[in-house]
């Protein structure tokens, strides 16, 4: 596996969940631990992806602003997961806010996934690409 698959594997899982979270209604068991679910998932990921993805980027003239970018996107999601936590579940506003989190974190999966990947995949060799996938599964599995 390479870190571009590793990396898509666990944007499916974010799909998925962010698919079934705006699925659910009021303050029910189900949208709380579905939204659990999902915060945890992308502050592991985006943590992930930093260390073994846009760090190693940053110091490539023509990949360093798409990393930037790229962190700057975690903390925009950073910042809607923050707006969710402090308003009801059963508030329309919280049902807004999560419509918002699925546009921005889909939004940022296309741009990795259609533009990023394609460019990192000129900088990094194979043996980086399996090695980064390694270490970015290891962080994965040992903070989930």
């Amino acid at each position: 596996m390479n870190i571009f698959e590793a990396i898509r594997k666990d944007h499916d899982t974010q799909r998925a969940l962010l698919k079934r979270l705006i699925g659910t209604s009021g303050e029910s068991k189900e949208r709380k631990q579905t939204f659990k679910a999902l915060k945890n998932e992308l502050e592991i990921h985006a943590n992930a992806e930093e260390r073994h993805f846009y760090k190693p980027l940053i110091g490539n003239d023509m990949m360093q602003e798409k990393a930037r970018h790229g962190i700057a996107e975690h903390h925009e999601i950073d910042e809607l997961i923050e707006k969710l936590e402090e308003t009801d579940y059963d508030s329309s506003a919280w049902l807004k806010y999560a419509k918002d989190l699925k546009e921005k974190v889909e939004h940022h999966l296309e741009d990795e996934e259609h533009t990023f990947f394609q460019l990192a995949g000129k900088v990094f060799s194979e043996t980086k690409k399996k090695s980064l996938a390694k270490d970015y599964t290891n962080y994965m599995n040992e903070n989930l």
